[in-house]
């Protein structure tokens, strides 16, 4: 019956009224009700209730029917963290292999060396020390593999080249640390080839570079439509520059937007405060600028690194494990805040005027820290409460930094892969009591602070194996369960969410924080009709099966533009 019902496609993609009906349907409003059916009027939703009334209706209105033969209807999910063009050009010309390993990273160079001639860069795309078999950062002597290539090892916002990349760019012992970051050294004082935040003395290689417009055009809308092929119907790109922002405006101007986006403008602020205030001058967006599509949210500036490479600015030294997980020369090493809270304030503040919804990449400790300091003196200049400024990652709390954020009405941006996969070598590093507020989403809604999820995906086309996942049925299933690879869950019974809640942060939390409800996040009527259709009863099936639910269809404004047929 299922496939006989797809000759009704065609009439729901073009937009036709149309009711879903005999279904279960899960709408995440304040009660989280359950309905059978749901009936769409030009793309919107105007009635949510059972079946026989809504298909009776229809009849008499003239609209399509669409059986769901009882499978379980969500509302249309959201990525709230992802990169997407990056992850669209990651395997844009061949499939990335798994890196997790010195010898998997060396048979990869000595791969591209085959085929890449001789100067020209090698790169070897983005993984972590967290993630690799031997638990340590690389050094130029791992990737030393070839003698005729600059070869790059990309950890974000830590890098490590080779010799030969170091003498291409000149990078010595008696080169000068750049503002912000660290050329590490060996115990002879040489280079060791880990540059920390220091990727500006390097030649622009990687991400980006080498790709034509087109071919970016390209990928970034071949990666929307895997999004919505996992059953988001929007995300939030999160670090939109003015390449970027042309080319989904490109793409949606040609009708080609597979998913609505919600982006977040950083220009960067590292730069002078000159610049920084001519580039809030001379844009022609803020918060909320945009349609249902494509709009912008919140501006963002990167107060710290990351928490995978030791760079994340914590309130406590990384220790003995860290020094060799992340190849520093300091054992007391906190890591590394590129804005210091003046300058931070004096950028809020303008951007503030100008209108714009804020936010920080604010990974350890000591970043929140500074990041809710900020929003208290903000708070004092006018109350921000309702303005959805909110942490983004926010990896390690404490319980004074959750009631910070809950009396200021600060959101929280979080990613469960990283517990997942990392958090097994984040203890080793912080040791089990130092891991108790990490990603501590129980006390988060127990304190009052929304969150919604997000993957930080940025490298691999599979949902599932890609570097940071971007399977929103996995997330939900971390946030239930937090499981991690190779260790025991972490604070289970402290810091577990429902299934119901899980949902939220994926759906009408989501969109709060994107300012964004009154129009989707959950299935009521007046919202746009964004749904997803799945293979699993998500409130009943067993908590393990929730990371392998399967989309069915995906359902944007009331159309059909995705479906699975197996």
């Amino acid at each position: 019956m299922l496939r006989f019902l797809w000759v009704l496609l065609p009439v729901a993609l073009l937009g036709q009224d149309i009711t879903f009906h005999n279904g279960k349907v899960v709408t995440a409003d304040p009660a989280m009700s359950v309905a059978e059916a749901v009936a769409v009027r030009d793309g919107r939703i105007v009635a949510v209730g059972a079946s026989a009334k809504l298909v009776q209706q229809a009849q008499a209105d003239g609209a399509a029917l669409f059986d769901l033969e009882g499978k379980t209807v969500l509302p249309g999910l959201v990525d709230s963290h992802v990169h997407a063009l990056s992850a669209g050009l990651s395997e844009f010309r061949e499939p990335l292999p798994p890196l997790d390993s010195f010898a998997a990273i060396q048979s990869y160079i000595r791969a591209q060396a085959e085929k890449t001639p001789k100067g020209e860069w090698i790169v070897v795309p983005r993984t972590f020390p967290t993630r690799l078999a031997e638990m340590q950062m690389p050094t130029k002597d791992v990737l030393d593999v070839t003698a005729d290539h600059p070869v790059l090892f990309d950890a974000s916002y830590t890098v490590v080249v080779n010799s030969k990349a170091l003498e291409l760019a000149n990078i010595t012992r008696y080169t000068a640390h750049p503002p912000g970051g660290e050329i590490v050294v060996d115990s002879s004082g040489e280079p060791n080839g880990i540059l920390k935040n220091a990727r500006g003395l390097l030649p622009p290689v990687g991400e980006s570079a080498g790709f034509s417009h087109e071919e970016k055009l390209e990928a970034l809308q071949a990666m929307l439509e895997r999004y919505r092929a996992a059953g988001l119907t929007a995300v939030g790109d999160r670090a939109v520059d003015w390449d970027q922002i042309a080319l989904y405006r490109q793409l949606h101007e040609q009708g080609r937007l597979p998913l609505r986006v919600v982006m977040t403008w950083r220009p960067g602020a590292s730069k002078p405060f000159g610049e920084i205030l001519k580039d809030l001058r001379d844009a022609d967006f803020t918060t909320g600028s945009g349609d249902d599509m494509l709009r912008f949210g919140a501006y963002k500036v990167t107060l710290d690194g990351g928490m995978t490479i030791g760079t994340a600015y914590q309130r406590h030294p990384y220790g003995e494990f860290g020094k060799r997980l992340y190849g520093m020369t300091n054992p007391d090493n906190v890591g590394m805040r590129f804005v210091g809270p003046e300058k931070l304030l004096a950028i809020y503040r303008k951007a503030r005027e100008k209108g714009w919804q804020l936010t920080a990449h604010c990974q350890g400790g000591g970043a929140v820290d500074t990041f809710l300091d900020v929003m208290e003196e903000l708070n004092m200049d006018r109350p921000i409460s309702g303005e959805r400024h909110h942490l983004m990652h926010a990896s390690f709390q404490s319980p004074a930094a959750i009631q910070k954020a809950a009396d200021l009405g600060v959101l929280a941006d979080v990613q469960m892969p990283w517990l997942y996969f990392d958090g097994a070598a984040l203890e080793q590093v912080m040791g089990w009591e130092g891991m108790r507020y990490f990603i501590p989403l129980r006390s988060y809604l127990d304190a009052g602070v929304k969150v919604a999820g997000g993957s930080d995906h940025m490298i691999g086309f599979d949902k599932n194996t890609a570097v940071n996942p971007y399977n929103p049925f996995f997330q939900m299933w971390m946030a239930v369960t937090r499981e991690r690879l190779n260790a025991t869950p972490l604070y289970v019974e402290e810091e577990a969410v429902s299934r119901e809640e899980a949902l939220r942060m994926h759906t009408i939390w989501a969109a709060e924080l994107q300012r964004v409800e009154k129009d989707r996040g959950s299935i009521e009527v007046g919202k746009l009709a964004d749904m997803v259709v799945i293979d699993e009863d998500f409130l009943q099936c067993p908590a393990e099966q929730i990371r392998s639910i399967e989309p069915r269809m995906t359902i944007l404004g009331g159309k059909i533009v995705y479906r699975r047929m197996d």
